[in-house]
């Protein structure tokens, strides 16, 4: 695979993992909302329930969402750039790949991939539009061959 095809399907999983969670997110968002604004209205009804339930299930709604924006926009964010192959994808694909590794066992297997693609020569290519390796690289030039020792007088 060339270092084109490794950044788009580093974004395509990137995609599919910030939008799985952001949908889990979003539907414990919806039912904690729901319990809160139920409890408020027991509460305002005159059964002499403290309101301070509702108000604690509305701020963990509140809190759900910062997390879901921070966490799942950033997956979110570096997925599109890498598959548009827009420019920040590289940057963008790092931060989610970080925030991947986060969420065991999958995001971990995601994130380690992305970062090793992004942190790699593949990044390197991706991040300058080559899909030639940079000249300053060069691989090693290991001789393995066993040589005789001199002998030890």
């Amino acid at each position: 695979m060339t270092a084109k095809n490794h950044g788009r399907l580093v974004g395509i999983l990137l995609l599919a993992h910030g939008g799985l969670q952001a949908l889990a997110l979003a539907i414990v968002a919806v039912v904690y909302g729901a319990i809160g604004v139920a409890m408020l209205a027991g509460a305002l009804g005159g059964d002499g329930k403290p309101e301070y339930f509702g108000v604690f299930f509305i701020v963990v709604v509140a809190l759900l969402a910062i997390a879901a924006i921070l966490f799942c926009g950033s997956q979110i964010l570096g997925g599109y750039k890498l598959l548009m192959t827009r420019p920040g994808g590289r940057f963008w694909g790092v931060i989610g790949s970080i925030v991947a590794v986060l969420s065991f066992p999958i995001g971990t297997v995601l994130g380690v991939y992305g970062l090793w693609v992004l942190f790699g020569d593949m990044g390197r290519q991706l991040s300058t539009g080559n899909e030639q390796l940079d000249q300053s690289y060069q691989r090693p030039n290991f001789d393995y061959q066993l040589r005789a020792r001199p002998p030890t007088t």
